[in-house]
C-alpha cells in the first residue's frame, strides 16, 4: 500500500510543481497590474455607460386610434362610401379581367401553348403579358372615355363620387353589350345569356339596351367570352390533333409503339406554325373577333 501512494505521489509531483511555476509567475503579475491599473491591456482607456449632454434620443411618434360615434347621416354615409371605395379598389384587378377582353385573350393563347404541346415556352408570364398589352391596345379608346367622362372631372371637383361611377360605368356597359348582344337566328338582335340572367333575376323584359342592369351584362359577358374562346380554341386545335393522328399512325406502322408521339409531332406543329405566321394570324383574328 505505502508503494502505491509513494508511485502515485511521484507521478503527480513533476504536475503540481509545474501548475505551481505557471500560477506565480503568470497569474499573479497580471491579478497585481490590473489591481494597480483598471485600464487592461495597457494603453486601453477606460469604459463608461454614460451619455455626453450633446447625445439626444429617438422620438417615437405616439399613435393614437380613436373609435367615436357617428355625428349625423353625412358620417354614416361618408364612412360607407369609403368601405365601397376600398373594397372596389381591392376587386379591381378582378373587375379589369373580367370587363375586358382580357379574358378571352388569355384563354386563346393558353389553348395555342396546349395545342403545341409546349409545357414551359413562352412562360404563362409572357403569354398574361401579350395578353394584357392587347388588351389594352384594343380597350383604349374605351378607358380614354372612361378617364376624360369620368376620373379627370372626380380629381377637379366637378362630379360627385356617384356620378363619376355612372359615367364611367356607360363606356364599359357599351363594350360588353356590342360584344354580347349577336343576331338571333329570326334577325332580331339579343343574347341568350343575358335572356337566361333576366330570367333568373325575375326581370322583366328589357326596352332596350339602356334597361339592362349592370349587374346583368357582367355575368352574360363572362360566360359570352368564355364561350367565344372555348370556340376559337377547338379550332386552334384541330390541324395539329391531324399532325398527332399521322405521326402516331406512322410510328404504329412501324413498331416504334414506345416512343412518344408527341416527342415526334411538336418539331412539325412548330415548324407548321411559324411557315404560316402563327402569332401575326392569331392576333390578328383575336383583333378582328372584338372588333365587329
Amino acid at each position: 500500500m505505502k508503494k502505491m501512494i509513494s508511485a502515485s505521489f511521484h507521478k503527480w509531483l513533476p504536475r503540481i510543481v509545474i501548475a505551481a511555476f505557471i500560477s506565480i509567475f503568470c497569474l499573479f503579475p497580471v491579478a497585481s497590474q490590473s489591481s494597480q491599473n483598471r485600464n487592461f491591456p495597457q494603453g486601453s482607456t477606460q469604459g463608461r455607460t454614460e451619455m455626453g449632454g450633446q447625445v439626444r434620443g429617438i422620438d417615437f411618434p405616439n399613435i393614437d386610434v380613436n373609435i367615436t360615434r357617428p355625428q349625423g347621416g353625412e358620417q354614416v354615409a361618408f364612412s360607407v362610401q369609403l368601405l365601397l371605395l376600398l373594397t372596389v379598389l381591392t376587386i379591381a384587378p378582378s373587375l379589369l379581367i373580367l370587363t375586358t377582353c382580357f379574358l378571352r385573350f388569355s384563354i386563346v393563347l393558353d389553348f395555342i401553348k396546349r395545342a403545341l404541346s409546349l409545357q414551359q415556352v413562352p412562360p404563362t408570364s409572357v403569354l398574361n403579358g401579350i395578353a394584357l398589352f392587347m388588351t389594352i391596345f384594343i380597350m383604349f379608346p374605351t378607358l380614354q372615355n372612361v378617364y376624360n367622362n369620368a376620373l379627370k372631372p372626380l380629381s377637379n371637383g366637378e362630379l360627385t363620387i356617384e356620378q363619376a361611377y355612372r359615367e364611367a360605368e356607360a363606356p364599359l356597359r357599351t363594350f360588353m353589350l356590342n360584344q354580347t348582344i349577336t343576331v338571333q337566328s329570326d334577325g332580331s338582335l339579343g343574347s341568350r345569356y343575358i335572356s337566361s340572367f333576366l330570367g333568373m333575376a325575375d326581370l322583366p323584359a328589357p326596352n332596350g339596351p339602356e334597361d339592362i342592369p349592370t349587374y346583368v351584362i357582367i355575368p352574360a359577358y363572362i360566360l359570352h367570352e368564355l364561350t367565344v374562346a372555348f370556340k376559337i380554341g377547338v379550332f386552334l386545335y384541330i390541324p395539329f390533333i391531324v399532325i398527332d393522328m399521322v405521326v402516331a399512325s406512322i410510328l404504329m406502322s412501324m413498331g416504334m409503339m414506345m416512343l412518344p408521339p408527341v416527342q415526334i409531332s411538336m418539331p412539325f406543329k412548330l415548324m407548321l406554325f411559324v411557315m404560316v405566321d402563327g402569332w401575326g394570324l392569331l392576333t390578328q383574328q383575336l383583333f378582328q373577333s372584338v372588333i365587329k
